[in-house]
């Protein structure tokens, strides 16, 4: 499949043209006016032949995309969806300031639970959208992602946990795009439910030397552990405020189970690799979050810890 027709959808910029960017605005850009934030080799390939994805039923290409490393090249832009990582979620929300009009709107889709708090900080919780991206992506080389499994999906709401206007007209655009976008109950309890499932499989899956997720679930023992480490999560959750369906980790528990087996996550992979990593994010929000409930989590205690030290232990070697 090629993209080739004329936009007609909202103006949308994507912060970051890595495996959940390039598939999003991949597929919106079908539709919409989609506008890439890329620096490097990614931005080279981007304006050189655009953006191609694989691995599913049918790959697909959008021959030429829009993409600029500068935000004001960028400009002002209905919606924003943030893709970075958490390493670059503070260079990301500095470079915003070019691209929000009066109404522009930002979807934080980061794996974790304080990203939405932290763009806040920095643009005001009335432009910010919090967001669940479910997908199995990753880049295959630059202006190249590698998507398997069903199609991704994106839910999000208002901070209230409401369907404004502009809420109702991304997913719009989202579904003509062949994107799920489910209309979430309660955001805040999505969060922690995406949270509470791939924190202990990425932190765990890191600490054993890469294990895949069918090694860990097939395992008794670190399949019991990957179970703690939700339960930790899920009691951290509650103690919090956040209304988690009392079945939760049994819900984490099956969805873990249907995934293809040898899946890694992008928190096992870059440390591995040496590459900075959402650590912070995942293992040590799992700590943080827990002592501010006033809860005990040994099982990501231990985790972090060792993730720390080899992280520690990469970072002086370079």
């Amino acid at each position: 499949m090629t993209t080739t027709r004329e936009p007609s959808g909202p103006s949308i910029a994507v912060l970051g043209a890595g495996g959940v960017g390039g598939y999003l605005g991949g597929r919106l850009a079908a539709g919409c006016d989609v506008r890439f934030l890329a620096r490097g080799e990614t931005l080279t390939a981007l304006r050189r032949g655009g953006l191609r994805v694989t691995g599913g039923e049918h790959d697909w290409s959008v021959p030429q995309v829009r993409a600029s490393d500068d935000p004001k090249d960028i400009g002002k832009v209905d919606f924003v969806l943030l893709c970075v990582k958490t390493p670059q979620m503070s260079a990301a929300v500095d470079a915003l300031s070019p691209m929000l009009g009066e109404d522009t709107a930002v979807v934080t889709v980061q794996n974790g639970v304080e990203a939405p708090e932290q763009v806040a900080a920095g643009i005001g919780r009335d432009r910010v959208l919090p967001g669940v991206v479910r997908v199995v992506a990753t880049t295959a080389g630059p202006g190249e992602i590698r998507h398997v499994g069903p199609p991704g999906a994106l839910s999000f709401a208002e901070w209230d946990g409401s369907a404004s206007p502009r809420v109702k007209r991304l997913r719009e655009a989202l579904r003509d795009a062949s994107v799920t976008a489910p209309e979430p109950s309660d955001i805040w309890a999505d969060l922690w439910a995406k949270f509470l499932l791939v924190v202990p499989i990425g932190s765990l899956g890191a600490a054993t030397g890469g294990a895949t997720v069918g090694e860990l679930r097939s395992r008794a023992g670190t399949r019991k552990m990957l179970i703690a480490g939700m339960r930790e999560m899920y009691e951290t959750g509650v103690e919090l405020g956040i209304a988690l369906p009392d079945d939760a980790v049994d819900t984490a528990t099956a969805l873990m189970d249907r995934q293809p087996p040898d899946i890694t996550s992008s928190l096992q992979r870059d440390i591995l690799a040496g590459r900075p990593s959402e650590l912070e994010a995942w293992t040590g929000a799992a700590v943080r979050l827990a002592g501010r409930a006033g809860r005990a989590a040994p099982i990501h205690n231990m985790l972090y810890e060792l993730l720390a030290l080899r992280v520690s232990r990469t970072a002086r070697t370079v």
